[in-house]
C-alpha cells in the first residue's frame, strides 16, 4: 500500500491497487545502457498520474475506465494465469503471473482481446511518460530554454484550468528572442529536473488535500 499515493481524487484504494499491481508489470524497475535506472511504474508515479487524470475526464468516461478495472481485475477466473493459484484476481496473482497475464492478452488470437488490452496499455503506457523521472532516464526530458508570449498564450489557460487561469496579457506579448542553437547538452526545463519534480509533486499533494478537505 505504501506505493499509493495519499490522498486520492478520484480513485478508490481498490482501483488504485489495480493500477499500481499493472503499472509496475508492464514498467518493472529496469536499467538503461548509459543513463540512470529506468523507474517501475509505481516510481514513476503512474497511479498519481491517472489519478489527477480521471479528474478531467466526463462522468461516462470515468465510469469505462472503472469498468476496465473490474474487468482485469477479475478476467482471471475465467482466463487463469499460469501456475498456482492462477484464478485468483489480478492484485492477487504474483508479480511474474500478472505480466503472463499481460503477454497473454497481448498476444491472444481474439482481436477484441487484444483490444480491450491495448487500452489498458494506453493507460498505462502515457502515464509512465509523462513522468520527468522516465523522461530523464530515456534522455527525452525537454531543455530548458526561452520561449516569447505569442497570440496563442493569451487564448488558453492550462489543461482542465478555467480562462482566469491564463497569466499572460497583451502587454505581456513579445517578439521572438535571437539565441544561439540549442545546447543539446544543456540544462533541463526546470518542470523536469529533480528538484522542479518534487516541487510540482509537493503542490499537486497540496491541492488534493484541500479538495479533499472541501469536499
Amino acid at each position: 500500500m505504501s506505493s499509493i499515493p495519499l490522498p486520492l481524487r478520484q480513485l478508490s484504494a481498490r482501483e488504485a491497487r489495480f493500477f499500481a499491481a499493472a503499472a509496475d508489470a508492464a514498467f518493472p524497475h529496469g536499467t538503461t545502457r548509459d543513463g540512470p535506472p529506468l523507474p517501475s511504474g509505481t516510481e514513476a508515479g503512474v497511479v498519481a498520474h491517472l489519478d489527477g487524470w480521471l479528474e478531467l475526464l466526463p462522468r461516462r468516461n470515468r465510469t469505462l475506465i472503472r469498468l476496465l478495472i473490474v474487468f482485469f481485475e477479475y478476467a482471471t477466473w475465467v482466463l487463469p494465469a499460469p501456475g498456482r493459484g492462477g484464478r485468483r484476481r489480478f492484485t492477487a496473482l504474483a508479480p511474474e503471473q500478472r505480466v503472463a497475464v499481460f503477454e497473454a492478452w497481448s498476444g491472444s488470437r481474439l482481436r477484441l482481446r487484444r483490444l480491450v488490452f491495448a487500452s489498458l496499455r494506453m493507460l498505462l503506457t502515457s502515464s509512465y511518460f509523462a513522468s520527468p523521472a522516465v523522461l530523464r532516464a530515456t534522455g527525452l526530458a525537454p531543455l530548458a530554454f526561452a520561449t516569447p508570449v505569442v497570440e496563442a498564450d493569451l487564448l488558453y489557460p492550462p489543461v482542465g484550468q478555467a480562462r482566469d487561469a491564463i497569466r499572460w496579457r497583451r502587454e505581456d506579448l513579445s517578439r521572438p528572442p535571437l539565441h544561439a542553437p540549442l545546447d543539446p547538452h544543456g540544462p533541463l526545463h526546470p518542470d523536469y529536473t529533480e528538484e522542479g519534480a518534487s516541487t510540482g509533486e509537493r503542490a499537486r499533494a497540496g491541492e488534493s488535500a484541500g479538495a479533499g478537505a472541501r469536499g
